[in-house]
């Protein structure tokens, strides 16, 4: 029997992929054979990731992008499309954080948008753009393909002094339930991960309050924080032939925090 995870011949684009969760989901994939293309703000960044990338043996390549730029995302789209001839899967993990610092009182219109521009609106121009060549591909006789973007507890859980950051998450929640209906036949699915406290960048000034990580990591029943390695497994899965009927859920990430 083939190897349901062997990712060979498969091209998978991941935004945000030059460091945390999207650095984890791109390696993994990487290493089970996919083809692999990151988009991130940072050019140093992406070069650092590339090379562990390439060293896994794969063609992989970087872009420089700012998914709150529609007119970026279609030119890294076209570049990425230019390089690899396709894309099969789309990892939408692009995002900034609300940081947790003020009320929601306070939280001034320049900030929301701040927020909302990146995790919502990004996700809305990646999508999109990718969606239109999986779509004109199915149409010419090749369906298939995979979106997954990368939401949070927030979304479903009370995120005081962060109502932005849960808005937008939460919104993609509800664009992933549209999407899966609509695109189902075309051989699209469409699922969100939610990651609990992971640590990364983005966490960094949460894991350095030694009272809150220490209270957070009380209530995480497999004893740890999460690592961005955590989030391998479920992208080639998501990636692979082997998810063909899965679609429309919340994955949630999180060693069984939100449960506990």
């Amino acid at each position: 029997m083939a190897n349901p995870f062997d990712l060979s011949g498969k091209v998978a684009l991941v935004t945000g992929g030059n460091g945390g969760i999207g650095l984890g989901m791109a390696e993994a994939m990487a290493a089970a054979g996919a083809s692999v293309a990151i988009w991130g703000t940072n050019a140093e960044k992406n070069a650092r990731a590339l090379d562990r990338l390439r060293a896994h043996g794969g063609e992989a390549e970087a872009f420089v992008c700012d998914v709150s730029d529609r007119a970026a995302v279609e030119a890294s789209m076209a570049a990425t499309l230019d390089r690899f001839g396709r894309v099969d899967g789309c990892f939408a993990n692009a995002g900034v954080s609300g940081r947790g610092e003020r009320s929601f009182l306070d939280i001034t219109p320049e900030e929301w948008r701040r927020v909302l521009s990146v995790n919502l609106d990004g996700v809305y121009h990646t999508y999109q753009a990718v969606l239109r060549h999986m779509v004109a591909r199915a149409e010419a006789g090749d369906p298939g393909g995979r979106l997954a973007c990368v939401s949070s507890l927030a979304s479903v859980s009370g995120a005081a002094r962060n109502e932005h950051y849960a808005a937008s998450k939460g919104a993609l929640n509800a664009m992933t339930y549209a999407l899966a209906v609509e695109f189902a036949r075309y051989g699209i699915t469409a699922n969100a991960i939610l990651p609990g406290w992971i640590a990364t960048d983005m966490t960094e000034t949460a894991r350095d309050n030694a009272k809150f990580a220490q209270a957070a990591g009380a209530r995480i029943p497999v004893r740890r924080w999460g690592e961005p390695t955590d989030f391998g497994g479920i992208a080639v899965y998501l990636m692979s032939d082997a998810s063909a009927y899965h679609t429309g859920q919340l994955l949630q990430i999180d060693g069984g925090y939100f449960r506990f």
